[in-house]
């Protein structure tokens, strides 16, 4: 049994080492060279990265980069959230608005970026149309430097908070309706069941998901590309941006192998960061007596 057990995991074991770990390996070495694909590499050590302390760019791309993860990663749980508690009901209608809410997690980001450059123009685009109403007029969006990371963010959040949305789904339909009920008698009212209940009760989820939304954040890259190329004025050049300049604009592939395994370190930090503030504060409630084996949702 075990021997098969192991010829099972022999091909993606396989497959992970010849396209995961070998071109890690690879990338690893090729940071402490210069390699332009058409010469021979040349040994730099630690050369590379300590170009990269003293390169303004990169710290005006990390720069961004936070700006981006500090609107990205707070809008993108509230927005996930928020959804998967309406549509958490046990209708026909509730499960339509599911899979219309996922479509875009599925579409092209280049169909996505298109729909958004229209909607984002300054002139006819729907939304200053819409802030139009109001009496506010509309920034130039993709043309205004301090509104640039703004848009891309909307857009980022709307193409992708549908499988979020599922994650934070399956969290609420993992709480026990006897915490619901026991809320209920007690006279609680509905802010108080989902500060005391819903949100405790979903802290892992809330880990997962927000340790996914960082590391989507500091990897943002088609959006920028497509809808700003990095402009107005560098406004919306993104770390990975600048590995891909480096690496296909430059050619110069050992510096861009060392922007990226920085990029990995500081991601990483964060995620160490996310860990120890979301987990550390997990105090999930439990259901008391016989446990009800109905849980708070949907089917």
């Amino acid at each position: 049994m075990a021997r098969s057990a192991w010829w099972f995991l022999a091909v993606p074991l396989v497959l992970f080492a010849i396209f995961v770990m070998l071109p890690l390996i690879i990338s690893l070495v090729m940071s402490f060279t210069d390699y332009a694909v058409v010469s021979k590499p040349e040994w730099l050590g630690w050369d590379n990265y300590v170009a990269i302390l003293h390169d303004d760019f990169f710290w005006l791309a990390l720069r961004n980069t936070a700006w981006y993860t500090v609107l990205f990663v707070p809008l993108g749980l509230v927005v996930a959230l928020t959804t998967a508690l309406l549509v958490n009901r046990s209708s026909r209608l509730s499960r339509l608005f599911r899979t219309l809410y996922y479509i875009p997690v599925v579409s092209s980001t280049v169909g996505t970026a298109t729909i958004w450059y229209w909607l984002l123009n300054p002139q006819i685009g729907l939304l200053n149309v819409v802030l139009g109403w109001f009496g506010v007029d509309g920034p130039a969006w993709l043309y205004d430097s301090n509104w640039a990371m703004v848009a891309i963010v909307l857009m980022s959040v709307w193409a992708g908070f549908g499988t979020h949305m599922i994650m934070f789904l399956g969290g609420l339909q993992g709480v026990p309706l006897d915490l619901y009920e026991a809320a209920r008698l007690d006279g609680a009212n509905a802010w108080q069941t989902f500060r005391h209940i819903t949100l405790p009760s979903l802290s892992r989820t809330t880990y997962l998901v927000s340790t996914l939304l960082i590391i989507a954040a500091f990897q943002v890259f088609d959006q920028a590309y497509v809808l700003t190329k990095g402009g107005p004025g560098n406004s919306t050049v993104t770390i990975v941006y600048y590995i891909y300049d480096k690496g296909f604009g430059s050619l110069e592939m050992g510096y861009a192998s060392a922007l990226s395994f920085v990029l990995f370190l500081v991601i990483l930090v964060f995620a160490l960061i996310n860990t120890r503030l979301t987990l550390s504060h997990d105090r999930a409630p439990k259901a008391r007596g016989r446990r009800n084996t109905r849980r708070g949702g949907v089917r």
